[in-house]
């Protein structure tokens, strides 16, 4: 059975990131920016050249 992970926000970095940065690395610049992560909020960073793209969502159990 196929889950859909809700999403009521999408929040897009501004700053570029190094596509080595982990989970952990995101998550703290969550945290930094917005205090906590929120529920069905989306995260997206992308690379320097816009080229690749990492998203984090917290579900509403975990990231």
């Amino acid at each position: 059975m196929a889950r859909v992970i809700r999403g009521d926000a999408l929040w897009l970095s501004v700053a570029p990131l190094d596509m080595r940065a982990g989970m952990d690395t995101l998550l703290a610049q969550v945290v930094r920016v917005f205090g906590e992560v929120r529920p069905h909020h989306a995260n997206l960073f992308a690379n320097r050249r816009g080229t690749r793209m990492k998203v984090l969502i917290h579900d509403g159990q975990g990231i």
